[in-house]
């Protein structure tokens, strides 16, 4: 990794964890992006370099999901081995957000704070929205099929999400992976062949 890139990934990082940190003092409705900036010590023009808005840079890997779902492209020709495809893709990302992120500290303020419920509601409608265009883009799904397919990977990301956080907040200790693998045996189960 070149300077500049490290110098990105380092910048980042700061704004997020000072979003982060003052969301849990303040509460998401009071923080604004003046505020950020000031944490981290740095302009908001700056800050909305980095990240879209306080939103974004407090859960920045839903756009990242976004991006990789609609990049995929399955070897599959029906609906249940791209679905299969993409929660392989979902699983990966969310071992990676994990590893990189604050995942327990997001999990906790997800259960703490309503409007971050929010925010992730809207992330998922972005998810679902640009996911199934590209599905039904692409083809070989029809639009309704698509859309289903999009709903289903969603709802998976967002199981293992919140089963993830609810043991967070009762403070036991989770395997947010294995978590994920659990959804997806259950998602199995209820509807055999997916």
């Amino acid at each position: 990794m070149g300077i500049r890139e490290e110098h990105r990934a380092q910048m980042l990082r700061e704004i997020q964890g000072a979003t982060l940190d003052l969301v849990e003092e303040k509460g998401m409705d009071a923080t604004t992006i003046g505020d950020i900036a000031a944490r981290v010590g740095i302009s908001e023009r700056t800050v909305f370099r980095y990240y879209s808005s306080k939103e974004h840079a407090l859960m920045p890997g839903q756009q990242g999901l976004i991006d990789a779902l609609v990049a995929c492209e399955s070897r599959h020709g029906n609906a249940a081995g791209i679905l299969g495809d993409l929660l392989a893709v979902c699983r990966e990302l969310f071992a990676l957000e994990v590893a990189e992120s604050d995942f327990r500290r997001i999990s906790r303020l997800m259960v703490q704070e309503p409007e971050m419920m929010r925010v992730a509601t809207r992330q998922e409608r972005n998810l679902v929205e640009g996911l199934s265009a590209s599905l039904a883009q692409r083809g070989p799904l029809r639009p309704i099929q698509a859309l289903l397919v999009a709903e289903v990977v969603t709802a998976a990301w967002r199981v293992a999400w919140q089963s993830f956080a609810r043991q967070e907040f009762e403070g036991v200790y989770s395997d947010p992976t294995g978590l994920f693998d659990e959804t997806v045996r259950e998602l199995g189960k209820l509807f055999p062949g997916t």
